[in-house]
């Protein structure tokens, strides 16, 4: 079974995914943010990193599915290879950061991988206010986010929306911008709640 978590940056989706691999023995499956050798860079220069930075998250993700359609755990993975098309890099598109060619260059690599990916058995959506990001982007301290601006945070955030919106998969939002679930168990739990409802019909 694949669990995907999917939310803008700041979000709580590593949190998520821990916390959930924790509860239910799933395992978990990061996003290789750590040691990702463009992402200094990308923030640096957004036009000139873009299109190195996804096409290097692409291939990230296709290894992530490819992993969790061989595996017979059940894995939690904090964002998913859709997100990647269809916020980051819609987003960096329309911004003028990614040219036309380099755009069509990878929604081919992209269409070429769709027939081996199919959407997760449930996604869990953290919606998020770009207030309530902005302060869990300060507090985790990461400096090359520090300088992200308030435009490029709301440009993902309404095509986080436009996707969710026409997400066909199996799908639960939670509203997370008066929720702690890192430090208050109630929180957790009404997640886990929600989700025991939507995976094994228990309430």
């Amino acid at each position: 079974m694949h669990i995907g978590i999917a939310g803008n940056i700041g979000s709580g989706k590593t949190t998520l995914t821990t916390l959930l691999a924790g509860h239910y023995g799933w395992t978990p499956k990061f996003e290789a943010v750590g040691y990702n050798p463009y992402l200094a860079d990308y923030y640096k220069d957004i036009p000139r990193w873009s299109f190195n930075l996804e096409v290097y998250f692409l291939a990230q993700r296709f290894q992530d599915v490819l992993e969790i359609a061989r595996s017979e755990d059940v894995i939690v993975q904090d964002r998913t290879i859709f997100e990647g098309v269809y916020i980051f890099v819609a987003n960096n598109r329309a911004m003028g950061n990614l040219s036309d060619r380099d755009y069509a260059t990878y929604m081919q690599l992209f269409n070429m991988m769709m027939s081996l990916v199919k959407e997760p058995d449930l996604l869990v959506y953290l919606r998020s206010s770009i207030p309530h990001l902005v302060s869990q982007i300060q507090k985790r301290g990461r400096d090359y986010e520090q300088g992200m601006s308030l435009d490029y945070l709301k440009g993902l955030n309404d095509r986080y929306e436009e996707w969710i919106s026409g997400y066909k998969g199996r799908l639960l939002i939670i509203d997370t911008d008066n929720l702690d679930f890192r430090d208050r168990p109630e929180d957790f739990a009404s997640i886990t709640d929600k989700i025991d409802a939507e995976l094994y019909g228990l309430f």
